[in-house]
């Protein structure tokens, strides 16, 4: 069985958060950096018993990317929403830019212990890279 590859890595920062996430697919890519907020923001493991689904536009690729992040952000801070898992996550582009569709499966806020509060999403050191054999890398710096 071949191993388990990591889904993201937090890198070092002066002040704040910074995490690279990776995926096969661009799609993939995006969920793990999801997961990299969520776990920036607390190591429990979070139930999955609430399904939002969840519709995002952007201009960019990069600008998509952050608005993903950020709702994850305001899914906590306006209705008490952790997530747990990404789900159904599909991507496309089209003359008015990209869309994202996905399902975030997770749980209301209250029980869990938070290690930071993330303040926003930065566009500083905010990176979308496809790699020569296909694959995607991702960085992005959390203000906390």
């Amino acid at each position: 069985m071949a191993p388990k590859t990591k889904k993201f890595t937090f890198l070092p920062h002066t002040a704040d958060i910074k995490f690279s996430a990776s995926g096969k697919t661009l799609e993939e890519a995006f969920a793990n950096s999801a997961l990299a907020v969520r776990e920036a923001m607390t190591k429990d493991n979070i139930k999955a018993k609430i399904k939002k689904g969840i519709g995002i536009m952007g201009d960019d690729i990069e600008n998509l990317l952050y608005n993903l992040l950020e709702e994850i952000i305001f899914l906590l801070d306006a209705e008490n929403f952790i997530i747990s898992k990404v789900e159904n996550l599909i991507i496309s582009k089209d003359k008015a830019g990209y869309s994202l569709k996905c399902d975030f499966l997770g749980d209301k806020s209250g029980g869990y212990e938070f290690d930071e509060h993330i303040k926003a999403i930065t566009y500083h050191d905010m990176k979308v890279e496809k790699k020569k054999e296909g694959s995607y890398e991702i960085e992005v710096v959390l203000d906390v």
